[in-house]
C-alpha cells in the first residue's frame, strides 16, 4: 500500500539522534566541546534545551538535546513549511523560519536503470550538509548563522547514515514509496504497534524513542565497544556517508516478503538492527571528527569512560 509522505517520520527517532550526539561528544576534544557549547549558547532555543536538563551534566545534555531540534520544529508554530504555508515572522536570532523538511532526505533510485522520474522533489540532504559545514567552518560567518548551522549538522549527520533517507523505490506500477513512509509492514516483534511504515521501523531500530539518561549512555558505550573507532573510516567525506546509506538501502533496506503488507522475518529484523547500530556509531565518530576539524583541534580522541 502506497500513500503520501509522512513528515513526522523522516529521521532516526530521538534516541538514534541522541546516540549519535553522545558518541560524537566522546570523540570531540575539550576545546571543541567548549566551542560547541559557546555556539549553542547563542542559539535562540538554548534556554529550552537547558530546561530539559537540570542535572549535573547539563552542558553535555544540551548538546544531545539540540540533536533532535530539526525534527521538533516540524510541529513548531513559529516555523513554516515552504510551498505549503505562509511564511511566519522572522524572530530574533534566526536567519530564517523555514522548517527545511527537504533537508533530511535525498532520494536516489535504488534501480537507476529501471526507475522512472520521481513524482516529487527527492530532497536536498547533500546540499544542506554542504551548506551547514561551510557555514560552521567559516569563523568569519555571523554568530547567528553558525549557531543555527550547528544543530542542523549534528542532526543531518545522523540522517545521512539512515539507509532509507537515500532510498527511492518504485513498485510495478511506477508508484514511489516516499522513503519507505508509504510502505506499510507487519512487525510481529512490536506487539504494541505491529503495523507501521518501513521507514518508521528503521527509525526505531536503534532503540525506543524515549531512551535517555543512564540508559542512553549505557547503550552508547555498548555500541562503541561493539564497533571501536579504529574500525571506522572517520575521515570519510559526507558524500561517502550518503553513498553508503544508498548501498545499504539497495542491499538490505527492504524486506523480500511478498505479502501485502510484508511481514518482517526474524532474519530481516536482526540484520537491520546490526546495520542500524553500525550506522549510528559511524555517524557519531564521523560527526565528532568533523567538528574537531571545523571548530578546533584536528586530533581524534576518544574517552569512553567519560560519560
Amino acid at each position: 500500500t502506497l500513500c503520501g509522505i509522512s513528515g513526522a517520520a523522516l529521521a532516526w527517532n530521538g534516541t538514534g539522534h541522541r546516540l549519535v550526539a553522545a558518541i560524537a561528544w566522546e570523540v570531540m576534544t575539550p576545546t571543541v566541546r567548549a566551542e560547541t557549547l559557546r555556539l549553542l549558547g547563542q542559539h535562540p532555543d538554548h534556554e529550552r534545551w537547558q530546561r530539559q536538563n537540570w542535572v549535573e551534566d547539563a552542558e553535555r545534555l544540551v548538546f544531545l538535546a539540540c540533536a533532535t531540534w530539526p525534527d521538533e520544529i516540524r510541529k513548531d508554530a513559529r516555523f513554516y513549511t515552504a510551498g505549503q504555508q505562509t511564511a511566519t515572522p522572522l524572530l530574533a536570532g534566526f536567519p530564517d523560519m523555514a522548517r527545511h523538511s527537504d533537508w533530511h532526505t535525498e532520494g536516489r533510485p535504488l534501480d537507476p536503470l529501471a526507475s522512472p522520474s520521481p513524482p516529487a522533489p527527492p530532497g536536498h540532504l547533500s546540499g544542506a550538509l554542504r551548506s551547514v559545514i561551510r557555514t560552521l567552518g567559516d569563523g568569519r560567518s555571523e554568530a547567528m548563522h553558525r549557531s543555527y548551522a550547528l544543530p542542523w549538522l549534528i542532526h543531518l549527520a545522523g540522517d545521512a547514515h539512515q539507509p532509507l533517507h537515500l532510498s527511492l523505490k518504485f513498485n510495478a506500477t511506477g508508484e514511489w514509496d516516499h522513503f519507505g513512509t508509504g510502505l506499510w509492514i507487519e512487525d510481529p516483534e512490536a506487539w504494541r504497534t505491529p503495523r507501521k511504515t518501513l521507514h518508521a521501523f528503521w527509525d526505531d531500530t536503534p532503540g525506543p524513542g524515549s531512551l535517555r539518561g543512564g540508559a542512553l549512555d549505557d547503550k552508547a558505550r555498548q555500541l562503541m565497544r561493539q564497533l571501536p573507532v579504529a574500525a571506522v573510516d572517520t575521515d570519510a567525506p559526507f558524500d561517502q556517508w550518503l553513498d553508503e546509506s544508498w548501498e545499504w538501502a539497495r542491499r538490505i533496506g527492504y524486506p523480500e516478503a511478498l505479502e501485502d503488507p510484508p511481514r518482517l522475518s526474524e532474519a530481516f529484523r536482526e540484520h537491520s538492527r546490526r546495520v542500524a547500530n553500525q550506522r549510528v556509531v559511524e555517524a557519531g565518530y564521523r560527526l565528532g571528527r568533523l567538528l574537531n576539524q571545523l571548530l578546533g583541534e584536528p586530533a581524534l580522541q576518544t574517552r569512553p569512560g567519560n560519560f
